[in-house]
């Protein structure tokens, strides 16, 4: 059944493939599904490391039933384009979401985020957001607040003078220097306590490590992200006429060794 919906039975296959250290491509083949539906169902239950069938059937159940009661609510913001699949692009924002979330990103903060990368033209107004993401006023502004103070999005006014929200391409390069510069920061802490333990003490040398340690990551975080920088800007190039393989279809890594 690759075009119907996962069953509880399928699920638990998928749990066990999961055990056993399977990437996503080979439960996929061995469920007859695409690749993508292995990989959106990990990652918005719980991820490979926290995935659970019987409760990823349940949360699936609930999701279909808020979708059913939130229907008549109205048009949605993000009508469907470039002739793309509406319900797999909902599901790709929840994957996308749960991402998010993973990495430590506040829920309703996550929404608009993955709202936002998902859009054309990577800006929306907050009635945009409320009626896309289909929550009250006063959450859109409390999460755009909180993501406008970590840079992570920027505000503009358009012609309409509307105030629109804006998730730069530059955002992740930016980003990946906060976190090098975070990482610094706890390396430089882990070294000030050499001094207090006593240089060559256990203590001492496990943090003396630490700091090492981080002191390269932080590093090459920031030579990588300068020289990876253009490419945020850099249009992809097309695949080959008659390439039909796609990146979904990459065998993604489960996050097991």
């Amino acid at each position: 059944m690759p075009g119907g919906r996962l069953t509880q039975q399928e699920r638990q296959q998928i749990a066990l493939g999961l055990g056993d250290g399977l990437a996503y491509a080979e439960i996929a083949r061995r469920l007859d599904r695409p690749t993508s539906t292995i990989t959106r169902e990990v990652m918005r239950n719980g991820g490979p490391t926290a995935y659970r069938a019987d409760l990823a059937h349940r949360a699936t159940e609930r999701r279909a039933h808020r979708r059913r009661q939130a229907a008549p609510r109205g048009p949605q913001a993000l009508p469907p384009a470039h002739g793309r699949d509406a319900e797999a692009v909902r599901e790709y924002e929840e994957t996308l979401t749960t991402v998010f979330i993973q990495q430590g990103t506040p829920k309703m903060m996550a929404r608009v985020m993955a709202c936002l990368c998902v859009s054309d033209t990577g800006s929306l107004t907050a009635s945009e957001l409320v009626r896309h993401l289909q929550v009250s006023p006063a959450s859109v502004s409390k999460a755009v607040a909180f993501l406008d103070e970590q840079g992570l999005i920027r505000r503009e006014r358009d012609a309409s003078r509307r105030e629109r929200y804006v998730i730069d391409d530059d955002v992740w390069y930016q980003s990946m220097v906060a976190s090098a510069r975070g990482t610094l920061l706890v390396a430089e802490t882990a070294r000030q306590g050499v001094g207090v333990l006593g240089s060559g003490t256990p203590a001492a040398e496990r943090l003396e490590n630490i700091a090492r340690f981080l002191d390269f990551i932080s590093e090459s975080i920031v030579r990588a992200a300068d020289q990876a920088r253009e490419v945020l800007h850099t249009a992809p190039a097309a695949p080959p006429e008659g390439d039909a393989t796609s990146g979904s279809d990459r065998p993604p890594r489960t996050g097991r060794p």
